[in-house]
């Protein structure tokens, strides 16, 4: 514990404005004093009285001010898409923050990291080849630290699960890849944020998967989210080739709505995590939300 506080002190890297970071924030907050860096303000971060350091990770040279009386490291810190630039950037300064670390002899260090994923991808694409730079210098480090591989994410406002009910309640349609035999494991947010907790408690170096408490067959989930909705599952098939054919046109029109490398990742069928064990109480199914979202949207 921090000899200037009676608070263990948290430097959150990527602020509490994401899907992970709100979180974070809503679980370490009533008792931590909480350090946040990040370029632009989020919301909720004054008020619970968060120090909030407007800088960009990759710009960051010197951690040494910043580390000062911290006990434990958060990185949330990533980008769903961008130019290979930003993510060598991001990651220089991730390392940079691991090195600075190490050398104040920091208690602990989190790192939200990603599960394996197709090894083309793995070898040859800036998004993955830059985040496993980080987590291997975690891996040679001196420090104690946990690299934590959620899988699907669900939230109210998340960028999945709640865009797919938009598209499903607006199109009464939604694309399916291939026949939908692959999996995926929904993990809550806030769940992730109570991993986070316990794993920061620990003293273990290690590398942890995090599914959710129930694997899903991607087209029965889909079938599911229909029936919340109150209608028959209706599907644009597509092959896998024709899936990635449309992601890759969305990316060149601009949207965010799905990228192709997301969609290789789903149809290798590697998003099926097995549950965290290790927390007080059960992980929460994806199935409560979705039938809120669902109610939500049919203004129920």
């Amino acid at each position: 514990m921090s000899a200037s506080s009676e608070r263990p002190r948290l430097l959150l890297v990527g602020g509490a404005g994401g899907l992970v970071g709100r979180h974070v924030l809503a679980e370490f907050g009533s008792d931590w004093t909480i350090r946040s860096v990040h370029p632009h303000p989020a919301a909720g971060e004054a008020a619970r009285g968060v120090e909030w350091v407007p800088r960009d990770v990759g710009e960051i040279t010197d951690w040494g001010p910043w580390l000062r009386d911290v006990d434990l490291v958060l990185n949330v810190a990533w980008y769903r898409f961008g130019p290979e630039r930003r993510f060598r950037s991001l990651a220089d300064g991730l390392l940079r923050l691991v090195r600075a670390s190490e050398g104040v002899g920091l208690r602990r260090f989190l790192h939200v990291s990603v599960p394996d994923a197709p090894a083309a991808l793995e070898r040859g694409f800036p998004y993955l080849v830059e985040k496993r730079r980080v987590d291997r210098a975690l891996e040679s480090s001196r420090l104690s630290y946990a690299i934590v591989r959620p899988t699907m994410l669900f939230a109210p406002r998340d960028k999945l699960l709640t865009v797919m009910l938009r598209t499903m309640h607006r199109y009464h349609r939604f694309p399916m890849f291939g026949d939908g035999g692959y999996h995926v494991s929904p993990l809550s947010a806030p769940d992730l944020a109570r991993i986070l907790r316990r794993e920061a408690s620990l003293s273990i170096s290690h590398n942890v998967t995090a599914g959710g408490p129930q694997r899903w067959r991607y087209s029965d989930l889909t079938d599911e989210m229909f029936r919340y909705l109150g209608r028959t599952p209706r599907y644009f098939r597509l092959t896998p080739r024709g899936a990635l054919r449309l992601a890759r046109l969305l990316e060149t029109v601009g949207s965010s709505l799905l990228y192709a490398y997301e969609v290789e990742w789903l149809l290798e069928d590697l998003l099926g995590s097995p549950p965290y064990v290790g927390l007080d109480r059960p992980l929460e199914p994806v199935a409560p939300f979705l039938a809120t979202e669902a109610r939500r949207l049919r203004g129920g």
